[in-house]
């Protein structure tokens, strides 16, 4: 780590790595650990502040997490968010009751001190709120800094404000003016240094492979995807040859993708590449299967099998790199605090084999995918390679509803082209952070050529998201989606309906599997 970045301490909560990205857009360098990390490792990083992160726990509760409370004895500013703030109140003396009741969503918070903190924040602001307990009275000695529209305390502080703390969450994009908030944090409080740039984690990240690699040989596992891509061009620039990359095909692509994937690396990035069509073996494993979770085990499991067998061609491979991100980790339910919550297992996260014999190198795992783009575009990729919509590692796998067959595969195929097609052609690709097609196991009846038909239905979903921990519906201009349906329903022999998804995420994810 930086010297003089900020350690956020994951106490479980969802958002605690948009704590950490929030941070990153100031070019402060962060560092999210285990709440159990002990002193001395935190003043080995020689951080500028501390950040404490939100929670399920209660700081009553038996099964609260386990800290280092010596970390309040050192001078060094703390900001609490959430469970943090009532973690700084009980600790300090103040006091924390449960409310049966809570208090989500938006909220409005009146500002009672607007110095350092507030600095530069409205006298009343929106909020958002999610939280079971609440501060009912500070600690002696400390301000409070806001309370929302209901009574609650929203925010207090030391006496001098080095040590701060929101029951809000500034970290979200539904807190108006949060980034104010951190920025003052940041700058005003822990007088951290903005020198943190894409340009810098590259250097740094080429140390650590070189460090962990030496001479040995690295796979890196490449889908075409923006994630695997930027994956296999770092590691060719920190190791050139001692690096190759390795596609393979199991038979749940987009149509005709594994021939472009191979040929934009090869040619576009003078990647070392290799294409393995192990399709048959995965159709195999996957009969008959329904359940997605499921679906995605097996997919994660016969990857590693597939890159274990193939790695004996090209010698004594101890590696396997791979394009794991943040979202993919934390909706895996794998935190630094231990405490998040499975939301769905990512096959090259919660699907992995406990006898893999690779040791796994994952140099974007703590990155979102708008600061992997920034990264690729820093290595010089292609605006082509770096913004194309993110494609789920298991594939058409978690977008074929129930069983999955070659027959239903070809169909989603055809389907996905057009979509994505006229997507292009309408210049609506790029408004979109991700379009996708589902093959939905659902027959409707339907009249072509006066006869009647009975057909699959398909849905199709777009969504806008900057780091796809939340997203929204995108609105698509009904042209659009009258051209999508027309030309599906004309051109594609097995469907004969379509139907638009208008779900966000949260409460929907954004894949429907």
């Amino acid at each position: 780590m930086q010297k003089k970045g900020v350690v956020i301490f994951d106490f479980g909560s969802q958002y605690t790595q948009l704590i950490a990205r929030r941070v990153r857009e100031l070019n402060v360098y962060s560092e999210v650990l285990s709440p159990d990390t002990n002193l001395d490792q935190i003043k080995r990083r020689d951080p500028s502040a501390i950040i404490l992160s939100g929670g399920p726990s209660s700081v009553f509760a038996d099964e609260a997490p386990n800290f280092d409370k010596r970390i309040f004895d050192i001078k060094i500013p703390i900001l609490g968010i959430c469970y943090g703030l009532q973690l700084l109140a009980h600790h300090y003396g103040g006091l924390v009751e449960s409310n049966s009741q809570g208090e989500y969503g938006f909220a409005e918070i009146e500002i009672d001190n607007n110095k350092k903190l507030f600095k530069n924040v409205s006298k009343r602001s929106q909020v958002w709120m999610s939280h079971m307990d609440r501060v009912t009275k500070i600690p002696d000695g400390w301000h409070t800094l806001a309370h929302s529209s209901n009574g609650v305390i929203a925010a207090m502080s030391n006496e001098d404000q080095s040590i701060v703390a929101t029951q809000f969450h500034p970290e979200v994009a539904h807190t108006d003016e949060g980034k104010i908030l951190i920025k003052n944090f940041l700058f005003k409080i822990a007088n951290s240094s903005p020198t943190w740039t894409a340009g810098n984690f590259i250097e740094e990240q080429i140390k650590l492979i070189r460090s962990q690699v030496k001479e040995d040989k690295v796979i890196v596992g490449v889908s075409g995807g923006v994630d695997s891509t930027v994956v296999a061009a770092l590691l060719h620039k920190a190791i050139g040859n001692q690096s190759t990359a390795i596609l393979i095909d199991h038979g749940l692509l987009r149509l005709n993708e594994a021939k472009k994937c191979v040929k934009a690396l090869k040619d576009g990035l003078g990647v070392n590449i290799h294409c393995y069509d192990e399709s048959k073996i995965f159709l195999s494993k996957l009969e008959k299967v329904m359940d997605p979770e499921k679906k995605r085990k097996i997919i994660g499991n016969q990857f590693i099998y597939s890159f274990d067998r193939i790695a004996k061609e090209f010698g004594d491979i101890k590696y396997l790199a791979q394009g794991t991100l943040y979202p993919d980790i934390i909706e895996s339910g794998v935190s630094e605090g231990k405490s998040a919550h499975v939301i769905k297992s990512h096959h090259n996260v919660g699907g992995l084999p406990d006898d893999m014999n690779f040791q796994l190198i994952e140099p974007l795992k703590d990155l979102f995918k708008d600061e992997v783009r920034n990264i690729g575009r820093e290595l010089g990729l292609s605006n082509s390679l770096i913004n194309r919509h993110p494609f789920p590692g298991p594939g058409l796998a978690v977008r074929i509803i129930g069983e999955i067959t070659q027959e239903r595969i070809n169909i989603l195929q055809k389907a996905d082209k057009v979509y994505i097609d006229i997507l292009h052609e309408d210049d609506l690709y790029d408004d979109i952070w991700q379009a996708l097609a589902v093959l939905i196991p659902v027959s409707t009846v339907g009249v072509m050529g006066d006869q009647r038909t009975y057909e699959n239905l398909l849905g199709i979903r777009a969504v806008t998201s900057t780091d796809g921990m939340t997203a929204d519906w995108f609105r698509m201009p009904p042209e659009t989606l009258t051209k999508i349906s027309t030309n599906i329903v004309n051109t594609v022999k097995g469907i004969n309906r379509v139907v638009y998804d208008i779900t966000s995420k949260p409460p929907g994810t954004i894949e429907w599997e």
